[in-house]
């Protein structure tokens, strides 16, 4: 199986210093991959491929030290934890990701408690690790990972973030999660807290599917339809790439830019199947926010953000989808429904302050 990526990042118009960060490795070498001129091949081998795409916060050096912090002890924890042993499961590759992130949140935790200068540093991490036909895609944050098919992207991650709460409660529609002024508060990142528990996902791929990883820089202004009409008619990864980040500046670019597009050929690979299922599968794994285990087969050959701590309350069910977003009528109900206690609450504000009014006058 043959992987051809490339990856790129830009500060955009608006910010001073790119905060974003990504990475691409061979797990067998382990040395990340330079795309300062030119896309790579990859062929995939038994100890697998990582992709990492990582949003820094914290300001300045603060944020840019995390998301490269983040990058680089994922791959040092992948290649103690994974490539340095005898294990070849998928529960084992699957277990080294997550444990891989979490110390990466410790060291970076820690940092920040050592060097008060970068008090409250943190980043978010979309990890994709490709061990045979399957991509196992940790999640913290709001970063994203698509899987684009037949002309179609389908998002195989769920945003940790207040937005994406609402709209599985029902409380907003996602059209007005997207322009709302807080669609940038996230529910977990890498470093401000001493301890995370990473959302979890698996994806079988096709021959020809093509993968991509972007920050909340090219998503929240690209949509996932256009990132798709753009993968698909162009084969060049490169200008890919390209495009994209030209088409999030071109609206603004009030964010950082970041993207890794890996398109997967090979014989080693079937062809899509018209039963195949595309999009956010979690893996049940413990310590995960899908903590279950079970039993899985040996592989055959993962703008500067306000973060609000999670609790067990902030969980994801184990073994119930997420909620559907409510159609846009009822959430109009609900609107209305509160109204009248709105109203009350002002008549009740505006008679009190007549009242107190009155008392200085009299």
């Amino acid at each position: 199986m043959r992987a051809h990526v490339f990856a790129l990042t830009d500060v955009g118009q608006l910010r001073d210093h790119n905060e974003d960060t990504f990475l691409v490795a061979d797990l067998e070498s382990g040395t990340p991959l330079d795309f300062a001129t030119d896309s790579h091949e990859l062929i995939a081998d038994t100890h697998g491929l990582l992709f990492l795409v990582a949003d820094g916060m914290g300001g300045a050096a603060s944020g840019e030290l995390a998301s490269n912090m983040a990058g680089h002890l994922v791959l040092e924890g992948l290649m103690h934890r994974w490539s340095a042993g005898a294990a070849s499961s998928v529960d084992a590759f699957a277990a080294a990701l997550r444990d891989a992130t979490v110390q990466a949140n410790a060291r970076i935790h820690q940092h920040a408690k050592d060097h008060p200068e970068h008090r409250g540093m943190g980043t978010t991490a979309t990890i994709a690790g490709l061990l045979g036909d399957h991509v196992y895609v940790v999640q913290v944050g709001d970063s994203r990972a698509y899987l684009i098919r037949d002309g179609h992207a389908r998002q195989l991650t769920k945003d940790q973030s207040l937005m994406q709460r609402l709209v599985e409660a029902g409380e907003l529609t996602p059209e007005e999660a997207e322009v709302s002024d807080r669609r940038n508060i996230i529910l977990q990142a890498l470093g401000p807290e001493d301890q995370v528990t990473v959302d979890l996902t698996h994806q079988q791929v096709r021959r020809g599917d093509t993968l991509v990883l972007c920050s909340d820089g090219l998503s929240g202004l690209v949509k996932a339809d256009e990132i798709a009409q753009l993968t698909t008619t162009d084969p060049d990864l490169r200008r890919v790439c390209q495009k994209l980040v030209e088409r999030a500046n071109a609206r603004g670019g009030p964010d950082n830019i970041t993207v890794v597009a890996v398109r997967f050929e090979g014989d080693g690979l079937s062809e899509p199947a018209a039963t195949d299922r595309v999009g956010y599968h979690a893996f049940p794994l413990a310590g995960t926010l899908n903590d279950q285990t079970r039993e899985l087969p040996v592989a055959p050959g993962s703008t500067h953000r306000s973060t609000l701590p999670v609790g067990p309350e902030d969980q994801a069910p184990t073994a119930t989808p997420p909620l559907a977003p409510a159609p846009a009528q009822v959430i109009a109900q609900r609107k209305a429904a509160v109204q009248p206690i709105f109203i009350l609450l002002a008549i009740a504000a505006v008679a009190a302050t007549l009242w107190t009014a009155a008392e200085l006058l009299y």
